[in-house]
């Protein structure tokens, strides 16, 4: 009995798992995607695989499913467009990537490492600690 109950436990944790990773995914296409539609006026399959460094099969199969939870549509001409869905994941991104990006600068780590540093770290913070780290960078004029 006690052994079923760790087994479920187990499932538990490895759907909790996958729901982050695909959160994760999703808050880097939408990002990436409304940065390159204010770059470039538009977001295209081409573009978002070179930003990536991933192929051209592996952007399509993901943005059919991010078009599928309501993240991304395509107009007539089979651009990529953002939700209202995905344009909030998006600004929420930018915005957790500029806290943290702001607050490792300011504690001394080099831009290049900090930029790095941020695209693992951005994916992994509670919604709590970003608040106050966001709430003491302001008290400390960081923002």
């Amino acid at each position: 009995m006690n052994n079923d109950h760790l087994k479920n436990k187990r499932a538990e944790y490895f759907k909790e798992t996958r729901l982050q990773r695909h959160l994760e995914v999703a808050e880097d296409y939408t990002e990436l995607i409304a940065d390159l539609i204010e770059a470039k006026g538009r977001a295209r399959v081409c573009d978002i695989a070179r930003e990536m460094g991933i192929s051209h099969v592996s952007v399509i199969k993901t943005i059919h499913k991010l078009i599928r939870d309501g993240y991304l549509k395509k107009d007539e001409q089979q651009t990529i467009l953002l939700t209202d869905q995905g344009r909030k994941m998006a600004a929420f991104s930018k915005k957790k990537h500029h806290i943290l990006f702001e607050f490792l600068k300011n504690i001394g780590v080099e831009e290049e490492i900090a930029a790095a540093d941020v695209e693992g770290i951005e994916h992994h913070i509670s919604l709590k600690t970003l608040e106050a780290l966001e709430t003491h960078m302001k008290a400390c004029q960081m923002l």
